[in-house]
């Protein structure tokens, strides 16, 4: 397997070290492939299976790194005005 050298600054690799339980090469590589299935899916709008089962290991998606679509936003911000229901208590909420 091929190694990867990452230069950091001296304060930074001090503070990485308060994490030494951490497998800072797995992070990386996740995070690699990440970026390299995003890309792919940007492309063509598809996932690999093998693609599909990474990404099902570590609970991710391509579509998580989208922006928010301007109707979702606004259908957000609509339900946030209400109207909402009030109950005095819990046994309230399965009567409806």
């Amino acid at each position: 397997m091929a190694s990867l050298t990452l230069s950091v600054s001296e304060d930074f690799k001090n503070q990485l070290k308060a994490f030494m339980w951490v497998n800072w090469s797995e992070i990386a590589r996740e995070e690699a492939m990440k970026k390299i299935i995003f890309e792919k899916y940007l492309k063509s709008g598809e996932i690999s299976d093998i693609d599909w089962d990474f990404c099902e290991k570590i609970d991710w998606h391509p579509v998580d790194e989208l922006p928010l679509k301007e109707e979702f936003k606004k259908e957000i911000e609509k339900r946030k005005k209400g109207p909402f229901l009030k109950f005095n208590s819990v046994d309230e909420i399965f009567k409806h």
